[in-house]
Parts: structure tokens; sequence; C-alpha cells
């Protein structure tokens, strides 16, 4: 059974975080055999806007990058074609994880010159397969912004679960079953929609008719 954390919401109001929730969902009997995280690995990045862009001296494919992070402008050498003067992109700064193999950014000198972070491509940040650029955000963005609020204008960021649904529980087929359980476990508060009545004026050409009677008998095996 896979599912979202927002799925969840719209039928459970609660406070718990993702984490939160796996854990509440293996005490009722969802075994939760998978999270898959996109927000978390990018808490620490931020927006970067370049403030200008020129070739590498030493190099016919690189850039020397100015990037305002809303507090100081950082050097940065960069390799994506896409690299231009406005562009909005998010930021790697020193210390920061690389969600993508797991790296920790280092401050460096590629061909001579120092580099301050990395503008990440969407392989990088574990959102995509894309890795020939930088992600370009909306001109909406303002630089020193934090990454995951930027992103969702432009990726799904929700927590997706994967449960192993045991054969005493079909009620874990569906979101609403298993924010039932959580309600009734303590861990929120139902939300239940209204049931809106569906009319139709069509007229279906099949007859139904009731044969049975109130005589028949209640089969006795022993």
């Amino acid at each position: 059974m896979r599912f979202t954390y927002n799925q969840l919401k719209q039928y459970l109001k609660t406070n718990l975080s993702p984490i939160e929730i796996a854990n509440a969902l293996t005490m009722i009997g969802l075994e939760i055999e998978d999270i898959e995280d996109k927000k978390t690995p990018l808490k620490d990045f931020i927006v970067g806007e370049i403030i200008e862009c020129e070739n590498h001296p030493d190099s016919d494919h690189l850039h020397l990058l100015k990037v305002n992070t809303g507090k100081e402008i950082l050097d940065v050498v960069c390799g994506a074609p896409n690299a231009r003067k406005g562009l909005k992109g998010i930021l790697a700064r020193p210390g920061n994880i690389i969600p993508h193999d797991g790296t920790k950014l280092k401050k460096g000198v590629v061909r001579g010159k120092e580099s301050n972070g990395m503008m990440c491509s969407a392989r990088e940040l574990s959102l995509g397969t894309e890795h020939d650029g930088i992600i370009e955000l909306p001109s909406s963005v303002s630089a020193g912004q934090d990454a995951i609020s930027a992103l969702e204008t432009i990726y799904n960021l929700d927590v997706v679960y994967e449960g192993n649904v045991l054969p005493n529980h079909p009620d874990y087929l569906g979101v609403l079953g298993i924010a039932r359980d959580l309600a009734a476990g303590g861990f929120g508060e139902l939300i239940t929609s209204e049931i809106k009545e569906v009319k139709c004026d069509l007229q279906s050409p099949i007859t139904v008719i009731n044969n049975a009677t109130n005589d028949a008998k209640e089969f006795n095996t022993r």
C-alpha cells in the first residue's frame, strides 16, 4: 500500500511529523516498510541568485559565479551550461550533504579559483534524473529563501509511505481506513466529509423483480 503524508492529512487532523506517523502506523498494525522523504534532506539548502557569471580563464566550460545568499555574496565555480546572471536556483553551501550521493560539501579550489558552494541540479537533490543544468526556480522566489518552500512551487515534495497490509486489515487498502484507525488510536482526529446525494435522470431498460418471500425457512445444519 502506497500513500502520502498529505493524502493522509486530508482525512486526519494531526500535528505528528511524518516520522511520528510512521511509528504510529506500525503500532496500530500497518508495518511501514519504506519512507521516501524529499524534504528532510533539503532543510539546510537555500535559494541562491547568480548576480555575476563569467567564463573561467582556464576552462572552456566552467563559469565563475557570484551568488547572492540573501546575507552575503559567495564565489562559486560552476560547470552547468545554463548558468547565467539572474538565474535563481538551489545553493549547497559548505557543510551541506548532497542527497544524491551523501557527499558533504567542502570549500574547494577548481583550476586555481576558490569555490564556496554549488548550484544544484535535480539529480543532485534526488528530485529527478536531470543533471545537465541547474534547477531554474521562478523569479518570485527570493535569495536566501529556504529550499523546501521554493522547490514546492515546481516539485511535489510529499512524503511517500509504503506499508505491508496484512490479511486481517483490508481496511488499510484505503487512506480513509488508515486515518480512522490512527484516530481511534489517539494519534489525531478523523476528518469526515459529507456524503452528497448523486441525482440521476437516466432511465434503465432493466427491470428488477424480487421473488423472495417471507416464507423461506432458515437452513439448519445441526
